[in-house]
């Protein structure tokens, strides 16, 4: 998606162990127009590949569900997001397993309430980073938890040094980055097209 490569090339910035600072657009203040059009973007692709039927988008909080939001919109399916601690509304089970967080340091526990992610769902799993896989692997674990097919997965930002898109090969669905990061040397961000 040109608006976003263009994006991250003007306030990207390499903060140094893998962390891409993208907050001034995506994870911290959001830019309405650009967030609908990666819904859009992601829409249109995956409607290219065949994927249909989408009854669910899910997502981790926080900094996934903007762009999952836009996504669900343009495909006109509700939005879940695995909650990072759970709720006292949660009253009944839940599905639940751990991801560590990159950015936050240490382990993350993500819940979902079985309410909401059902057998019968067709589900697209949509979030901002896609850089060692281990967040969107413990997002697709929630899925098959509750025995949901999962369709395809997307992400905004793809780190393709760091090899998550690989080690998700074997969930056998579509894979959609909407931005390619190739590497990252100090003030250098090289970034592309898919």
């Amino acid at each position: 998606m040109q608006a976003l490569v263009e994006r991250i090339r003007r306030e990207g910035r390499n903060l140094g162990g893998g962390i891409l600072k993208v907050d001034s657009f995506i994870n911290h203040q959001l830019d309405p127009q650009l967030t609908a059009e990666m819904g859009r973007a992601f829409a249109r692709r995956f409607t290219q590949l065949g994927v249909s039927g989408i009854t669910k988008v899910i997502t981790a909080e926080v900094s996934g569900i903007a762009p999952a939001l836009a996504t669900a919109i343009a495909l006109g399916a509700p939005m879940v997001y695995a909650r990072k601690k759970r709720p006292i509304t949660m009253t009944a089970g839940y599905y639940s397993t751990q991801a560590p967080s990159h950015t936050k340091g240490g382990v993350v526990e993500l819940i979902v309430s079985p309410e909401y992610l059902r057998p019968s769902d067709r589900v697209l799993l949509i979030d901002d980073f896609l850089a060692t896989g281990q967040t969107i692997a413990a997002l697709a674990e929630l899925v098959a938890q509750c025995g949901a097919t999962l369709c395809g997965i997307g992400c905004v930002i793809e780190k393709t040094f760091e090899g998550g898109r690989q080690r998700l090969a074997h969930l056998n669905v579509p894979i959609v980055s909407l931005a390619l990061i190739e590497s990252m040397e100090g003030d250098h961000i090289l970034v592309r097209n898919p």
